[in-house]
């Protein structure tokens, strides 16, 4: 697959894989070592390495939310969408992602105000509903990490393989490890400052490639050229379902369908992903809201620019004699690898788009799977270790089961993406049917919050109910459409929608059915309180407090009572004295407020209102109003830039010049030393 793409050597692959992941890996673990030398932040403590001290601004929380949700399928998958199904793919791709990035702002205000300790999204589900939803949200929280995992580093690695022939499972053994390095070094704060660096490069990278197609690049080099050429590939390669066949055309029954399928996907990804809580957990009360709207504002643009440019692209450059499989089209296989956007580097820079490509998937792989890395140690480190084998232990403890956690979960998932590959799973595949596989709890487990209805039988029967339904009816109908069970036909987006409205719809109707029918919850006396919701007592085992009887002997004994020792817990220890309490109830309502107006104005108008207006008109994009979207595109993606690389930048300027103080005041206290002993040394 893809040997038509394999412009570079091994070697270059290895290169960008082992050197500049190599590279990358000291430079943030010298960060790491500033940010414990010069600033009150220090990574040995379990607060700080797997939440940030709960102290990070909107502006890198946007960052983190929008390359966490970058992943490589987010630049292949897009561009594919747009390759396969024309205008409609890029628009429909980012707006059924972004919606839930809005939407998870209320889910982010409501930790804060009920659950200002918590550590993961389990644990708030423990402390609402027991241990048996513990252990429910626990497994979904797992597959889902590692069926995210696997859309990052499976795609990469197939695309590195299609590129320069580098080994594919030396590639996924590679990938995760190079990142494991830092994040085991630096924790959670470690990938929020890699996921800002590694976005600048992104955007660096996806400019390179907007100015190329919309100005100088003799191939294309405008959005009127790329119209023509568009309108060419329609007549040569019409689009099954398409209005008349064309790329210009928004209605596509396929897209529409394909849509279906990235908008539970979606759901699943980012109200599952322990990455988006621990985010949510990590920011500041007061601008946890305002985080996750600018983080979803700035992610629109870049499928929508990206795939606008490298998707259509594909379609229009396929009849060039530089296009990498000319005079063929790119095969089935290689579009479902996602090597529509690589194939157009190639076509425009020849081997300096492939390195550049590389660079660039490199980034959005590494950066995501920090994010990932960092989310399954916390849920291996505070829901098994510390709920369930030794409650009271100690932050050095905890600090040092999270770095095997994460050493543990990058194997595993290397591991598991050989498998896939093995046994001929695309990154298509895996991003079709993920709603299909953990979609019954994506929306249970955002209600166990928002909803307060919502019983402990719901919140324990409905992701199972869901993901059983969803399995039956995905296998049937993939048996009566296709006539077979096998890779291909489970992973045809109409059999696979089928499977994953049921899995999603059903576990969200259950959870309300199930709610009434059996309204009783979860109560526990030592977890009455959400902001206790991780319980362990600081006092040993044999130094607890008395006893009633041994209570009564001593006061027997003496006329003067010693009241028992209190019992202690480290979790409300640390919020006490870090002055950290639920956010105020006016600001929770006032945030709560501003996240449903976002919600409700996004998807009323980049959901429903221009999609479905251009779908339902079956309107063909003239060239003004091509380009005129071609435009809007590139401006949102400046848009993105602003919000993900000068915004942070701006709102961290004290830090910045602490840590710059910090380091001259160590240069004039070496050169200070010096100087003493050049004197010391002249005098003698």
């Amino acid at each position: 697959m893809g040997n038509e793409l394999q412009v570079l050597p091994a070697a270059a692959g290895y290169g960008i894989v082992i050197g500049i992941g190599g590279v990358f890996a000291l430079f943030m673990l010298g960060l790491t070592w500033l940010q414990n030398r010069y600033t009150r932040f220090s990574t040995h403590q379990a607060e700080e390495f797997n939440t940030a001290s709960r102290s990070v601004k909107p502006g890198l929380i946007s960052a983190g939310i929008v390359s966490s949700w970058t992943w490589s399928a987010t630049l292949l998958t897009s561009s594919t969408f747009a390759y396969e199904y024309g205008v409609c793919g890029p628009m429909w791709y980012a707006a059924t992602g972004t919606l839930q990035i809005l939407m998870f702002g209320l889910i982010a205000i409501k930790i804060k105000s009920k659950a200002p300790g918590a550590h993961t999204m389990p644990e708030i589900v423990l402390a609402r509903h027991g241990k048996i939803a513990h252990l429910t949200y626990l497994y979904y929280g797992l597959a889902t990490n590692m069926l995210v995992g696997a859309c990052l580093v499976l795609g990469g690695a197939q695309v590195v393989e299609a590129l320069t022939g580098m080994n594919v499972y030396a590639a996924t053994f590679l990938i995760p490890a190079v990142v494991a390095v830092y994040v085991i070094a630096g924790g959670l704060r470690s990938t929020f400052i890699a996921d800002y660096t590694h976005t600048v490069i992104l955007f660096i990278a996806i400019l390179v490639f907007g100015f190329l197609i919309t100005a100088s690049s003799d191939l294309v080099g405008s959005p009127g050229k790329l119209y023509d050429l568009l309108q060419e590939a329609s007549q040569k390669m019409p689009i099954d379902r398409n209005t008349d066949g064309s790329y210009l055309a928004f209605r596509s029954v396929g897209g529409l369908i394909f849509a279906v399928d990235l908008f539970v996907a979606g759901f699943t990804t980012v109200w599952l992903d322990q990455a988006y809580w621990q985010r949510a957990i990590a920011s500041k009360p007061e601008t946890s809201v305002k985080a996750y709207i600018l983080g979803g504002i700035a992610w629109y643009g870049i499928p929508f620019g990206f795939a606008t440019v490298m998707g259509l692209g594909c379609a229009a450059l396929t009849a060039d004699p530089h296009f990498p499989t000319y005079p063929n089209p790119l095969s089935s296989a290689q579009v479902g690898a996602g090597l529509s956007a690589p194939a157009t580097a190639i076509a425009l820079l020849g081997k300096g788009g492939a390195v550049l490509m590389l660079i660039l998937l490199f980034m959005a792989v590494t950066s995501s799977t920090s994010a990932e890395l960092i989310a399954v140690s916390s849920l291996l480190t505070f829901d098994v270790y510390k709920t369930y084998y030794r409650p009271n232990t100690t932050s050095t403890e905890l600090v040092r089961v999270s770095h095997w956690a994460i050493a543990l979960y990058a194997v595993v998932l290397a591991a598991f993406c050989c498998i896939l590959n093995a046994a001929g799973i695309s990154l298509t595949w895996v991003l079709t049917v993920l709603g299909v596989i953990v979609g019954g709890a994506a929306l249970p487990v955002g209600m166990i919050l928002l909803w307060e209805p919502m019983s402990t039988v719901a919140a324990v029967g409905a992701p199972w109910i869901g993901f059983l339904c969803g399995i039956v009816v995905w296998f049937v109908t993939a048996w009566k459409r296709s006539g077979t069970i096998s890779v291909a036909s489970t992973g045809d987006a109409t059999n696979a929608v089928a499977g994953n409205i049921a899995s999603f719809g059903v576990g969200f109707v259950m959870a309300v059915v199930l709610s009434y029918v059996f309204p009783k919850k979860y109560t526990s006396p030592e977890m009455s309180a959400i902001t206790g919701v991780s319980t362990p007592s600081t006092v040993a085992p044999d130094q607890g407090a008395p006893t009633v009887e041994k209570e009564k002997t001593a006061a027997a004994a003496s006329d003067e009572v010693t009241a028992p020792p209190a019992l202690r817990n480290d979790l409300v220890d640390y919020l006490e004295s870090n002055n950290i309490e639920p956010v105020d109830p006016e600001l929770a309502r006032k945030g709560e407020r501003i996240a449903m107006v976002a919600s409700a104005i996004f998807f009323f108008g980049a959901v429903i209102l221009v999609p479905f207006t251009l779908f339902g008109t079956s309107y063909i994009y003239s060239k003004p109003f091509f380009t005129g979207w071609v435009v809007v595109s590139f401006i949102w993606v400046w848009t993105s830039v602003i919000i993900c690389v000068v915004y942070p930048v701006v709102e961290s300027m004290g830090a910045l010049r602490s840590i710059v103080g910090g380091l001259w005041g160590d240069v004039k206290a070496v050169l200070g030393v010096r100087k003493e002993k050049v004197a010391v040394s002249g005098d003698a």
